[in-house]
């Protein structure tokens, strides 16, 4: 059973993490903790812990791969009404607290009892002026959870998998609460937080990110979750993407320990390209983005090395530029191809037929489970 580590996002690696699952492997997901939009913001701002937000959709898109389909994942992928007012979203969410919601009668009492405790711890913690619309009853357990156990979102996501009968992994890359990400422009001006970043201006993608930074609420790097450093220490091969690229992937090399923990391992690492270009990257090609990437890996590492890079790239094959809504496909170039760069292109037609600018699942995790037989990790 091969143990996998992907680096990710929230949704844009989920067709892969799909076909994985449903693999013989041992799949842990390595996720974002300095996530400042969506339904989770207002969670961190009120409770100022991590935010959990893309903890519980990587869960949730493992659960869908492993096919756990009973009520407590049905339950945990709710989501509470976004039309109604305030109050209405409160009494809401009290049907599903005060158990009454069908699927939760009809639970073992075991089960139905957990998830109600953290579903009342979470009301008591964020008290009567909490707006409930639109919020997700997963983030409200799994965070319900958090506080339960004293904070320790290790044990939440222990508990959260045990509750769905989930087999792999999710962590964040960083147990602290307070990170934040900023970025600066090519014109030095900064833009913050995450949030902000994700969704640049036309104006402002157009100018585009030169650097970003991770910090903590001291102004100093992240320290690594643990249970992070151990996922890489046992991995036989690593990945980083596909997602939004300044604010999904680059950052977890922000996080002290991650580079060296991932140089110190003898195993192939891979950088999935995503197919199409987003905001974070308008008008760059993927040797651009790899390039970023292996600059930023260098800069960070003890030793000022990185490993070959494995890319996974999309080919292109239309002469010619063509987009999937406003953004254009994200081009690989495979000349000149040579190691001396840090990365080899490995390409292949890895969209999926039927979903334009996505990837195929199937193929990409494929090709990862092949990945040794192109040679050894360093050069």
């Amino acid at each position: 059973m091969k143990r996998i580590v992907m680096f990710s996002g929230g949704t844009a690696c989920r067709a892969i993490n799909i076909a994985l699952a449903r693999k013989n492997v041992q799949l842990t997901r390595i996720v974002p903790a300095w996530d400042s939009g969506g339904s989770s913001k207002l969670i961190r701002e009120k409770l100022n812990i991590l935010s959990v937000g893309d903890i519980r959709q990587a869960l949730m898109t493992m659960a869908h791969g492993e096919r756990r389909s009973g009520d407590v994942v049905r339950i945990f992928n709710t989501r509470i009404s976004s039309s109604n007012g305030p109050a209405e979203a409160r009494e809401e969410f009290r049907f599903y607290a005060n158990g009454r919601h069908l699927l939760l009668e009809r639970m073992e009492p075991g089960l139905r009892g957990a998830i109600l405790n953290y579903l009342q711890t979470f009301a008591s913690a964020v008290g009567d002026s909490f707006d409930f619309r639109n919020g997700s009853i997963g983030n409200f357990i799994l965070t319900g959870a958090c506080i339960a156990h004293n904070g320790d979102i290790n044990t939440a996501i222990f508990v959260f998998r045990k509750l769905c009968e989930i087999q792999g992994n999710v962590w964040p890359s960083s147990l602290e609460s307070d990170l934040v990400l900023s970025g600066t422009l090519k014109n030095a001006e900064r833009r913050s937080p995450q949030d902000v970043l994700t969704t640049l201006s036309d104006t402002d993608a157009a100018i585009g990110i030169d650097e970003i930074q991770l910090l903590n609420g001291s102004g100093g790097a992240p320290s690594a979750n643990a249970a992070v450093i151990e996922a890489i220490q046992a991995a036989d091969v690593i990945a980083f993407g596909p997602g939004s690229f300044y604010t999904s992937i680059l950052p977890h090399l922000l996080v002290r320990d991650v580079v060296d923990a991932v140089e110190r391992v003898a195993c192939p690492v891979l950088f999935i390209g995503n197919i199409l270009q987003c905001r974070e990257t308008v008008g760059m090609t993927l040797n651009d983005v790899i390039t970023r990437f292996i600059s930023k890996w260098q800069s960070v590492s003890t030793s000022g090395n990185a490993p070959m890079i494995r890319v996974l790239a999309n080919r292109v094959l239309l002469p010619f530029e063509k987009s999937v809504g406003i953004f254009p496909y994200l081009v690989a170039h495979p000349e000149p191809q040579s190691e001396s760069v840090g990365f080899v292109l490995v390409e292949g037609e890895y969209e999926d037929a039927w979903s334009r600018g996505q990837h195929d699942g199937e193929l990409v995790a494929e090709q990862m489970l092949d990945v040794p037989a192109l040679g050894e990790n360093r050069h």
